[in-house]
């Protein structure tokens, strides 16, 4: 029989003591040991709330011959659950279903449309993962920008450089597919277990590639350096899509998955008679603390534990009828260039598997409604989102440098102190600049209210030398797609709308789900062609 069993706790001196954890899961069952046939971890998780005892608590998966006999909140019996086929639906597809994109939402769609004998054809604006990598690094390094590939566009999508954070707050059953999924591509086996996992940029480099290669061993086929440019709609049917302005794509279904950041196709399909919505997101800086004080913060006298690593944290209070929160925290990280049009500054956070670097930094944003935008034309919240880069990029003298300001000076409107024991991880220059003059009034005086209130929360979060780099824009796409009961986009029959760009997921694990929902969807309303990709 097989069982869950919650709530093992083990000291942090007994961490990954595997035989010690089967011998607490046999006790809990009264059974003998030999009698178990099957043991794993199935979630691993920390619990600090008291700095002096700081413990692991575990759900493991046990099976056991016969059955326990034992019934309690902690233990529960699983049921053998065989995994039902998709059924395919009746209408034959005229030929590939065709997925705009490649980051999560359009590589899990592809998976599952080539797993399902549907050969997609993906089509990616940018460049493969090997030669993305050296273009971004050019722009790191030199600040030549490449409009067409950058950290925004490229195989893996915007979340490529970023921590690779596999947390969720969806209920769905498919987070785990996806989980499963990241790890048979590669990623470390702890994404399987921990309550916070994380592939690491460095990791994921090799994870993007390895499943782009299985769509391909399926049947799929991806192209990259491949815009769509325009879609080809009569009468409410979809019949095709443009690529690179010259080249005419039939296709029947497409599966929409372009990212947060994909402005010009946004006005593109917008042209074409596509709807909009527009759609809140948040806004503000990164900031950047040395790693040993949240470690501190966090953990207490056991910060030094070698089972611990570096910590994170998760911050948010109400301002007025504003949130100000932390957001895609990066531990032992760096802060990254992450612009996609020339004229910008746009920045995000990364961090390696290791997470070993010796600054924290995390997204500290404010959110933005539908009103502060100013217009209320569909897309204004792209037009919002640009005038700020913009300005961050004049305040940092027009040559790409990020514009930077100590948190001493920010919160008391201070001339130049000068930056302290924090030094700049950004990946490109810095100049120091007054940071309010490249954000809205309302959401500089939201951060400011708000630092206090984080410090009570995180010892030293109002640490004078924090350094904060701006400006943070891209936390969400700033439109929604709206999309009927078949995950059609409303009025266009066989366009799919999916994951971030759509407005439908926020990080990783919830774009894949959602490009993995839409591709069931297409699955379940046609049978393949039969048609497969040329060699």
């Amino acid at each position: 029989m097989k069982y869950l069993i919650r709530n093992i706790r083990l000291e942090l001196k007994d961490h990954d003591n595997m035989e010690l954890l089967k011998a607490f899961a046999l006790k809990k069952l009264k059974v003998s040991k030999n009698r178990l046939t099957g043991f794993k971890i199935v979630k691993e998780s920390l619990d600090a709330r008291r700095k002096n005892s700081i413990s692991l608590v575990y759900t493991l998966f046990v099976e056991i011959q016969g059955r326990s006999g034992i019934k309690n909140n902690s233990i529960v019996e699983i049921e053998n659950q065989d995994d039902k086929p998709l059924v395919k639906g009746d209408l034959k597809l005229s030929g590939r279903p065709v997925v705009i994109g490649s980051g999560p939402a359009g590589l899990f769609a592809a998976l599952v449309l080539a797993g399902n004998g549907y050969s997609p054809l993906v089509l990616e604006r940018g460049e493969s993962m090997e030669k993305r990598k050296q273009i971004v690094r050019k722009y790191w390094e030199r600040g030549i920008l490449d409009e067409k590939t950058n950290v925004q566009f490229g195989e893996g999508g915007a979340g490529t450089f970023s921590d690779g954070k596999l947390t969720t707050r969806i209920n769905d059953t498919r987070s785990s597919q996806v989980i499963e999924e990241f790890h048979r591509a590669g990623a470390h086996e702890q994404i399987l277990y921990k309550a916070k996992p994380h592939i690491g940029s460095d990791a994921l480099n090799d994870v993007v590639v390895n499943i782009r290669n299985r769509i391909i061993d399926m049947g799929g086929e991806v192209r990259f350096n491949s815009k769509m440019t325009q879609i080809i709609v009569k009468n409410g049917l979809l019949e095709g899509i443009v690529v690179n302005e010259d080249e005419l794509v039939r296709a029947q279904v497409v599966i929409l998955a372009v990212g947060h950041s994909a402005r010009d196709t946004f006005q593109s399909l917008f042209d074409c008679g596509v709807n909009f919505n527009q759609k809140p997101f948040s806004m503000g800086v990164r900031i950047e603390h040395p790693q040993y004080m949240i470690n501190n913060a966090q953990y207490g006298k056991a910060h030094m534990h070698p089972s611990l690593g570096a910590a994170d944290y998760q911050l948010h209070t109400r301002v007025g009828d504003r949130t100000v929160y932390s957001f895609c925290m990066c531990p032992g990280g760096i802060v990254v260039a992450s612009a996609s049009e020339h004229g910008a500054i746009v920045t995000n956070g990364m961090s390696e598997f290791a997470r070993d670097r010796e600054n924290a930094n995390s997204a500290f944003v404010v959110s933005i409604a539908p009103g502060d935008f100013g217009n209320r034309h569909p897309l204004a919240g792209i037009e919002f989102q640009r005038k700020w880069e913009r300005l961050a990029f004049k305040l940092g003298g027009n040559d790409n440098s990020a514009p930077v300001q100590t948190l001493h000076d920010f919160a008391r409107d201070s001339k130049f102190k000068g930056i302290g024991i924090v030094k700049p991880s950004y990946t490109g220059k810095t100049r120091y600049a007054d940071l309010k003059s490249c954000m809205p009034g309302y959401v500089a005086a939201a951060i400011k209210t708000a630092i206090p209130v984080f410090d009570r929360k995180i010892n030293g979060f109002a640490f004078d030398d924090a350094l904060m780099t701006g400006v943070e824009t891209r936390t969400s796409s700033p439109v929604r797609i709206p999309r009927t009961d078949t995950l059609e986009a409303d009025g266009i029959k066989g366009l799919f709308p999916a994951g971030e760009g759509a407005g439908y997921a926020g990080g990783i694990v919830s774009a894949a789900v959602d490009g993995i929902k839409a591709a069931e969807k297409v699955i379940s309303i046609y049978k393949p062609s039969g048609l497969r990709p040329l060699v």
